[in-house]
């Protein structure tokens, strides 16, 4: 039996990561695997406090260990 953090769910990895480097300001990434409430949080705070918290989102995505709001990994 597989655990919830080793599924793979429905969101692609490329398009999370297309997302994260071109409006990853906007947040547009956590809206795309349905992490709504930080989404939005992320557009207030310019991307994280002017775009680390974006960053930190692209090296989470590149590694594989960014995931989707089930905590499902996205699909490669």
């Amino acid at each position: 039996m597989t655990t919830t953090a080793t599924q793979t769910g429905q969101k692609s990895w490329i398009v999370a990561l297309l997302l994260c480097l071109f409006v990853g300001m906007l947040g547009a990434h956590r809206f795309y695997v349905g992490k709504v409430g930080t989404a939005i949080v992320q557009i207030l705070t310019i991307g994280g406090f002017f775009g680390i918290w974006v960053l930190i989102d692209l090296i989470m995505i590149l590694i594989g260990k960014f995931s989707d709001k089930d905590g499902h990994a996205l699909a490669r």
